[in-house]
C-alpha cells in the first residue's frame, strides 16, 4: 500500500498555511515533516496532532492506495 498526503498539502493551501506553520502548530520535528513530503508513513499520533491543528478529520489529509492502484500507476508512466 502507498500513502499519499496530497490532500494535506491542498488543505494547507486552502487555509493559507505554509508547511513550517503546520510543523509548529502540530508540534512536529523537521524530520517528520520531511517524511510527509516524501509520502512516507508517520505515526497516528502525528496524524492526530495535524488533524487537531487544522480542525479536520484524518480522511481530509491522507489517502491510502492499494497495491493494484500503485501497479497501474507504474504502467501509465
Amino acid at each position: 500500500m502507498s500513502v499519499s498526503y496530497n490532500k494535506l498539502w491542498k488543505l494547507l493551501i486552502d487555509k493559507n498555511m505554509k508547511k513550517g506553520d503546520l510543523r509548529v502548530a502540530a508540534n512536529m520535528s523537521p524530520g517528520t515533516l520531511a517524511k510527509l513530503g516524501k509520502n512516507q508513513s508517520v505515526t497516528t499520533d502525528v496524524l492526530e496532532r495535524i488533524c487537531r491543528a487544522l480542525q479536520c478529520d484524518i480522511g481530509d489529509i491522507v489517502e491510502v492506495a492499494s497495491f493494484s492502484e500503485d501497479a497501474d500507476e507504474g504502467r501509465n508512466r
